[in-house]
C-alpha cells in the first residue's frame, strides 16, 4: 500500500492554512515507524520533538499516544496503539492497522531516528517562522492604534524568542500529564541535587533550607530601607550563582545547566566598575573602601590581582544602563538568553525602572509600577527563570518605634506583593542602634555597647510573602568591610525565628 494517501493534509494548528507550507510527510512516516519498530529510539529524541511539530494531524496524535506509552513504561506498537484509534477518522481515511504495520515495515534503522527527527522539527520551526512574519507583515501594514511601532517589535521579538526557546510561537494549553511529568522531573532534579534544592542556590545555606532556593518562573522581591544592603546581598547571590556555573551537553546539542548558572544583572544605580569592585572585595577578602582609595599593600594587591584573574571568567552580564525601559529590559535578556543562555535576572533596583513610551514618568506612578512588576513577572515565566527584583521600602519604617519591615511598607505596596512571589526583607539592628549612641563614659553608653556587641556583625531576612512555603525569619552574618552576607555558624536548631 501507498504510505501517502491522497489526502487533504492539514496544517499543525487549527491557523489557517500556510500556502506552500514546508513539510515532509515521508520524513514523518519514517520517523514514527523506527519508534514503532525499536521503543528505544524515543530515548534520544523526546527532549525536544513534540506532537505539535508533525504536519500531518494523524501523526501528531500518533506520535503523541507513543510518548505516552513509553513515558508510562508501557509497549508502543501497532496492535496496542491501535485501540487507541479505533474511532479515529483520520486513522481510519490513512488505513488504520494496516497503515501503522506499514510504518513499521518501511521503517529504516533505529540509529537514524534523529536525524529524521532533525528534519521534522526544523520544518515545523519554518513554518512557524512563516506564520510569524505574516502576522508581523499584517499588523505593520495595517497599523493599530493601541500598538505603537515599538510594541510590535516587542511583541515580534517575543514570539521569535518563544520559538527559539521552546519550539513554538505559542505554548497554549498542556495536558496534566505533561505538566505532572515536568513536576516530577522538577523533584527528581531536586532529589539528586546536594541538599535537595528545588531551586537554584543562593550560596547561603539558612536561606536555601528556608526557601528551597530559587525556582524558575518566580518573583522574587528582596526589599530593605537604604544602608541595609540590598544591591550587597543581590551582588553575594549572582556572583556565588555565576561562579558555580557547571554545564552538560544535551542531544540536541544545547547545553543545561546542571549547577549555578548564567546571571545577568541589570544595575540601575551603579556603574558597572563599581558593581565589580564590589564582587572583588569580596572575592579578595580586602574591604572594598579601602580599594577604592588605593589603601593596600602589595600583599593585598596580589590577593586583589589573583581574585580578578580567578573569577574574570564567570558568566556574569552586567548592564548598567540607567533609567531603562522595561520593553528593553526583557529585550536584552531574552537576546542573553537566546546567545548565551540566562539562569538568574537580577534588577537593582525596582523602582528605576520606566514603563516605557506609553506612559511617562509625571503619569500614575502606582499604576506604573503594577506594570512593571507584571512584566517582570511574566518576563520569569517566559524565560523560565527566578527574578530577583530590588525595592526600596517607604520612610515610614523610620518613624515607628519597631523598625523591622512589613509588606505595607513596599512602596506602591499592592502591586507589588501581588505580583511577587516571594518578598524578602533586609533588616540590620546594628545599622539603627549605631545610630543611637550615647555619650561615652556614661552608663547609657556601657549598655549600648553590650547591646552592639550582642548584634554587630548580624543580619536578618525576613520572608515576608512565600508562595510556596512558610514565611519566617533567616538569621545571616553581614561583614561591613566586605559588604558580605554569609552563613551564620551556630547550632542547625537556633537558625530560625518563625516569629
Amino acid at each position: 500500500m501507498a504510505l501517502v494517501p491522497a489526502l487533504d493534509l492539514r496544517p499543525v494548528s487549527s491557523e489557517p492554512p500556510i500556502p506552500h507550507a514546508p513539510a515532509n510527510v515521508e520524513a514523518e512516516q519514517a520517523l514514527l515507524g523506527a519508534l514503532l519498530y525499536d521503543n528505544a529510539a524515543f530515548e534520544r529524541i523526546g527532549d525536544y520533538l513534540q506532537a505539535r511539530h508533525f504536519f500531518e494531524p494523524f501523526h501528531q496524535r500518533l506520535f503523541a499516544a507513543i510518548e505516552s506509552n513509553i513515558r508510562k513504561g508501557q509497549l508502543a506498537e501497532p496492535i496496542l496503539l491501535a485501540e487507541q484509534f479505533n474511532r479515529d477518522v483520520g486513522f481510519e481515511e490513512l488505513g488504520g492497522i494496516r497503515y501503522l504495520a506499514d510504518l513499521v515495515d518501511r521503517a529504516p534503522p533505529a540509529a537514524n531516528a534523529p536525524d529524521y527527527a532533525r528534519a521534522v522539527y526544523d520544518l515545523a520551526l519554518r513554518r512557524d517562522l512563516i506564520r510569524i512574519g505574516g502576522d508581523i507583515s499584517t499588523l505593520a501594514s495595517q497599523g493599530d492604534a493601541e500598538l505603537s511601532a515599538r510594541d510590535q517589535i516587542e511583541q515580534a521579538e517575543q514570539q521569535l524568542f518563544t520559538l527559539a526557546e521552546t519550539g513554538g510561537v505559542s505554548q497554549g494549553f498542556v495536558t496534566f500529564a505533561d505538566a505532572l511529568h515536568g513536576a516530577v522531573t522538577m523533584a527528581a532534579e531536586a532529589h539528586s541535587r546536594d541538599g535537595g534544592l528545588a531551586g537554584l542556590s543562593t550560596g547561603l545555606i539558612d536561606l536555601d533550607s528556608k526557601i528551597g532556593g530559587l525556582h524558575p518562573s518566580d518573583l522574587v522581591i528582596l526589599a530593605a530601607r537604604p544602608s541595609m544592603g540590598k544591591s550587597s546581598l543581590a551582588c553575594n547571590i549572582a556572583f556565588d550563582v555565576a561562579r558555580n556555573y557547571a554545564w552538560e551537553p544535551q542531544p540536541d546539542g544545547s547545553k543545561k545547566t546542571v549547577r549555578g548558572g548564567i546571571v545577568a544583572f541589570f544595575s540601575l544605580e551603579m556603574a558597572a566598575e563599581q558593581l565589580a569592585m564590589r564582587l572583588l572585595a569580596e572575592a579578595s577578602g580586602v574591604s572594598g573602601d579601602r580599594l577604592r582609595k588605593g589603601e593596600i599593600d602589595a600583599s593585598e594587591f596580589g590577593r586583589v590581582r589573583d581574585a580578578a584573574l580567578e573569577i574574570q571568567e564567570a558568566p556574569l552580564y552586567i548592564d548598567a544602563t540607567g533609567g531603562i525601559s522595561m520593553a528593553k529590559l526583557a529585550a536584552r535578556a531574552r537576546r542573553l538568553k537566546r546567545m548565551v543562555g540566562l539562569d538568574l535576572l537580577i534588577v537593582d533596583y525596582l523602582q528605576l525602572i520606566t514603563g516605557g513610551d506609553g506612559m511617562g514618568r509625571n503619569d500614575n506612578r502606582v499604576q506604573e509600577v503594577s506594570m512593571i512588576t507584571q512584566s517582570l513577572k511574566s518576563l520569569a515565566k517566559e524565560l523560565s527563570i527566578p527574578v530577583i527584583a530590588l525595592a526600596q521600602l517607604s520612610r515610614q519604617v523610620e518613624n515607628r518605634e519597631d523598625k523591622k519591615p512589613q509588606l505595607s511598607d513596599l512602596r506602591e505596596s499592592g502591586s507589588i506583593e501581588q505580583d511577587a512571589d516571594m518578598v524578602m526583607f533586609i533588616y540590620r539592628e546594628a545599622y539603627y542602634l549605631s545610630r543611637l549612641e550615647p555619650r561615652e563614659g556614661t552608663e547609657e553608653h556601657f549598655k549600648w555597647q553590650e547591646n552592639m556587641d550582642q548584634v554587630r556583625g548580624l543580619a536578618e531576612i525576613i520572608i515576608g510573602k512565600q508562595r510556596h512555603g512558610p514565611i519566617g525569619n533567616v538569621k545571616l552574618s553581614y561583614n561591613e568591610d566586605l559588604t558580605k552576607f554569609g552563613n551564620l555558624a551556630r547550632d542547625h536548631h537556633a537558625r530560625y525565628d518563625p516569629h
